[in-house]
């Protein structure tokens, strides 16, 4: 259901890693998870420490975007920073869906530092009984 489209994406996070925190224009890499339950493909999102309404997802065609942004903890002068390791900036993941999920018909929810996104599976793409039919008319094919 998911297809896969960057295949140097260990690359790519070690070298945000160096680079320092994601800017809009080039995001940092968000880890995830993606599965099949049921009737449902189910995509979740690490995302700790950052609100529901600093998330933005799109949908375009077959091309999922989800973007976050963690802002830094607005502190009072007097703090003074010992040790600062969470990374903060914007997160960006791009999924190419397979056609046979309904994209318009997206649920997200948003718990606990994970955003889950269930995407129902078409109609279309579910298993189904063919019947066959009995003819009338057979042919006997002689030679």
């Amino acid at each position: 259901m998911l297809m896969r489209t960057d295949p140097f994406r260990e690359l790519d996070r070690l070298a945000q890693q160096l680079m320092g925190p994601g800017t809009w224009s080039r995001p940092s890499a968000m880890p995830m998870d993606a599965y099949r339950e049921g009737d449902e493909y189910v995509v979740a999102f690490d995302l700790p420490g950052v609100t529901a309404d600093a998330i933005d997802i799109d949908v375009e065609r077959n091309m999922l975007t989800v973007k976050a942004e963690r802002r830094p903890v607005t502190k009072s002068d007097d703090v003074q920073m010992e040790l600062s390791e969470r990374p903060l900036g914007v997160f960006s993941r791009q999924i190419v869906l397979a056609d046979t999920l309904d994209t318009e018909h997206i649920q997200a929810d948003h718990d606990a530092g994970v955003l889950t996104l269930r995407i129902p599976i078409a109609e279309r793409a579910k298993p189904r009984k063919i019947s066959i039919g009995v003819g009338s008319g057979r042919k006997k094919i002689s030679g």
